[in-house]
């Protein structure tokens, strides 16, 4: 991804900085906030979720940017935190849960959560922060706040899986998901993927969406290349449960 691509590729030479930028969202929240609608429009993303772990207690969303996923965690959650390095996005965030009880928003980072140890039984975070190599300082900081039995979800986009996949590694071609893929299962996830459909109003909510997240020639191609007003999009779901006492090897 173009904006988003460049970032992720400064991830390890930002180890140590407290906050990855996220510049779509960062820049463009009305044209994410469009993106963020026209995701997942089959269910299928959430239809995954819904069956990997318990969301009925409380709940932390890592990177929650203005709050999009936070009224759907809501639903079934106890309680609702989204966490957001970005201060715009925490305060638009806190706007659109204002009515919403026991969910709200915080500014904090994901190498650094704003919360006591063992505070949540899940943590959530979806296209923020988790990258592979280099997250190592948020993993460490999520087994902090997580409870024991707790279980931590990443959803990324799949960079394997054709079209959105292809202007992904287009952008970005020193990116490999086979790497990411293995860092991951190294580090105790498990990896489901799943194929859904990005569905939007009009084909100029598509160009502007496509414009966000990729460079000017790949988002040329990649618009030209969508005949109607949809495409399959592929995500990667990482799933690792902290355990419940100590384990002997």
């Amino acid at each position: 991804m173009g904006l988003v691509s460049r970032a992720r590729e400064r991830l390890t030479s930002l180890r140590a900085a407290q906050v990855l930028p996220s510049p779509n969202i960062w820049q463009w929240p009305e044209v994410y906030e469009a993106e963020n609608r026209a995701q997942d429009a089959d269910g299928a993303v959430w239809s995954l979720l819904s069956g990997l772990c318990d969301w009925t207690g409380d709940v932390l969303d890592v990177g929650c940017g203005d709050g999009f996923h936070l009224p759907r965690f809501a639903e079934r959650a106890s309680t609702v935190l989204g966490v957001e390095p970005h201060p715009p996005l925490v305060e638009r965030a806190n706007a659109r849960i204002a009515d919403l009880p026991g969910v709200a928003a915080r500014l904090g980072s994901a190498q650094e959560l704003p919360v006591p140890d063992a505070s949540f039984d899940v943590v959530h975070a979806r296209t923020a922060y988790f990258f592979g190599p280099g997250c190592e300082p948020g993993l460490r900081e999520v087994d902090r706040v997580l409870r024991p039995g707790g279980t931590l979800v990443i959803v990324d986009l799949d960079a394997a899986l054709p079209p959105y996949g292809a202007w992904m590694r287009a952008d970005l071609p020193g990116y490999s998901a086979a790497e990411v893929d293995r860092f991951f299962e190294i580090k105790g996830f498990d990896r489901h993927r799943v194929t859904t459909c990005w569905r939007f109003p009009d084909r100029a909510t598509l160009d502007a969406v496509l414009r966000i997240e990729f460079s000017a020639r790949v988002a040329d191609h990649a618009t030209a290349s969508v005949t109607g007003l949809e495409f399959p999009v592929g995500y990667r779901v990482l799933v690792r449960r902290k355990p419940r006492g100590l384990i002997v090897r």
